[in-house]
């Protein structure tokens, strides 16, 4: 049953009574592949349709120990693989700023609901930007953090050394704030700098992506430019390949029935790669992952787009390259930040990443908090007004 119209919230939680602590007050949706105790815990499959988790995950459980209140379940893609949260067993959910167009994916649900109003924040889970595409199309702030920096437990993986559990929210305050009683948040001081890449490796974007980036560039001050060895869209697909691999053992043994034909055709991929292959596509991570790394290390902070277009219609075939800049966090294993960078000419949300090394968390939220001030690029929807 629907219970909102941008079919983000699938399953409400029962009342809590109010409690207290650093996040009393504070409402909070969990995607479908985090536990959350007597809920149902689906991942957005068939597969797990009826599957009820016996206790919290570890972040919802500290959640609610800093006094936030579950507000339910919220809509994903299958097995938090694909671009546009349009669940074949749970529908489809919808763009708050624009009905009809996607929310991103694969935390779709999440991003539309803290844009709608429906939780004040909400959980979304990362493995190549499935945070930090759903914030940049519904015009919200995300954060994934660093691997090994936010417990795992009580997560339905998809790759475990590129899945983070991260917040979403309207406001970098209370994203923070999130961030903070979930995750662990370093207070190491970065190089004061900032770089992006060349002619933003090549990668083809929206007009309005690049005049909201451009905007963010002027925010920074000087910003250097740097390479990576790799072409993103290589670098995107070896890290598509290794996520597929390991879902495909993961539902090796499940009944085809319960997989939807699109799930089966993406992680067919990975049992095709041939050893050669296989093993280029781990060089071609590391090698990557060590020139991020090492550019963060002059450089301080990496600004780049989110996505390099902003939502597009659930009826349109999804670009192929939207995680070309947000898998780069991943593969490297580093804290990312999306933020609104302000809307094009059809109403529709533009975001910007900023990227640092673990232990600089707040840094990196403070240089966030800069180039937010400077953007001023949150815009609620036309229907959802503060």
């Amino acid at each position: 049953m629907t219970l909102d119209p941008f079919n983000a919230l699938v399953e409400r939680a029962p009342d809590t009574l109010p409690a207290t602590g650093p996040l009393a007050g504070i409402t909070i949706g969990v995607k479908a592949n985090i536990a959350v105790s007597g809920m149902h815990w689906t991942a957005g499959m068939a597969l797990f349709r009826d599957r009820i988790a016996k206790q919290d995950a570890e972040v919802v459980a500290r959640l609610r120990a800093a006094g936030a209140s579950i507000t339910g379940v919220l809509n994903m893609e299958e097995a938090a693989l694909g671009a546009k949260t349009d669940n074949p067993w749970f529908g489809a959910t919808h763009n708050p700023h624009s009905p009809g167009h996607t929310p991103g994916g694969s935390s779709g649900g999440s991003g539309a609901a803290v844009a709608a109003g429906l939780c004040d924040a909400a959980l979304g889970t990362d493995t190549m930007g499935s945070i930090r595409i759903p914030a940049a199309y519904c015009g919200v702030y995300g954060f994934k953090p660093a691997p090994g920096r936010v417990s795992q437990h009580g997560l339905e993986l998809a790759e475990p050394g590129f899945d983070a559990i991260g917040p979403l929210a309207r406001s970098l305050d209370l994203l923070e704030r999130v961030a903070r009683v979930i995750s662990d948040v370093g207070d190491e001081e970065p190089p004061q700098g900032c770089a992006t890449l060349a002619d933003l490796g090549g990668v083809e974007c929206d007009a309005s992506v690049l005049q909201g980036f451009d905007a963010a560039k002027a925010a920074m001050g000087e910003v250097a430019e740097f390479t990576l060895p790799h072409p993103l869209a290589r670098v995107r697909f070896a890290g598509f390949i290794r996520t597929v691999r390991f879902m495909a053992a993961q539902f090796a043994d499940a009944d085809p029935a319960l997989l939807s034909d699109h799930l089966k055709r993406l992680i067919a991929y990975g049992p095709r790669r041939s050893d050669v292959d296989w093993a280029e596509d781990q060089r071609i991570l590391a090698e990557t992952a060590d020139a991020l790394q090492a550019a963060l290390a002059r450089h301080g902070t990496l600004l780049l787009p989110t996505a390099p277009q902003t939502a597009f219609a659930h009826s349109a075939t999804a670009p192929a390259n939207q995680a070309d800049f947000t898998c780069l966090a991943n593969v490297a294993g580093l804290p990312a930040l999306s933020l609104p960078a302000g809307m094009s000419a059809e109403g529709l949300p533009i975001g910007v990443q900023l990227i640092g090394l673990p232990g600089q968390e707040t840094a990196l939220f403070a240089r966030a908090r800069m180039l937010d001030t400077a953007l001023a690029g949150y815009h609620p929807p036309v229907a959802h007004k503060e």
